[in-house]
């Protein structure tokens, strides 16, 4: 939680949703830092917990609507197919409202269409958000099609840093990740 308040935020690369919950529940989760209210206002159902718990719903809506599962608010989040499930995920972590998104292996998993989708949402976040994006991924098509810079590490070890284009070129990277 303390990450989280300094503005960081992350996602998994196993989908980690409350498959329980409902789809604008599992959004809600990620708001609960910027809505507090206490224990016993939750418990006796105080007037502040109506208008927290409303003004929650509103927000949570608009980014449910943002990355297009708006339709799918009162599913749970585990009925829902794989490529949504990871849009939620994403959704959720923004609901904490970070300057810096973690993604790890976000397309781990997907076929090619949600790869693809899943590349324009990525674009979206960066762009409408205006948000630092750190992409841990092993699918190169979704890289390049993302990232400006990388930094490829083998071993713990850096072993190129640069524009994307001249990394994916870089001989090293060619022979320790692509094949010869």
């Amino acid at each position: 939680m303390e990450i989280n308040r300094e503005g960081i935020a992350r996602t998994f690369q196993n989908i980690r949703l409350f498959s329980e919950l409902s789809v604008l529940d599992n959004v809600k989760v990620g708001l609960h830092n910027a809505y507090p209210y206490s224990t016993l206002t939750g418990i006796l159902r105080l007037p502040k917990f109506f208008a927290v718990e409303n003004e929650m719903n509103e927000r949570a809506r608009r980014l449910l609507d943002v990355f297009g599962l708006l339709e799918f608010e009162s599913f749970m989040a585990g009925n829902l197919p794989y490529g949504a499930q990871r849009k939620l995920e994403i959704a959720r972590a923004m609901a904490t409202g970070p300057k810096l998104l973690l993604l790890d292996e976000p397309a781990a998993g997907m076929n090619p269409n949600e790869t693809k989708e899943l590349m324009d949402t990525i674009h979206f976040v960066r762009s409408e958000f205006d948000i630092t994006i750190l992409l841990i991924e092993h699918d190169m098509k979704l890289v390049s099609g993302i990232c400006e810079r990388l930094t490829v590490l083998n071993f713990g070890q850096e072993l190129a840093c640069g524009a994307t284009g001249e990394v994916l070129n870089n001989p090293e990277v060619i022979k320790a990740y692509l094949g010869d």
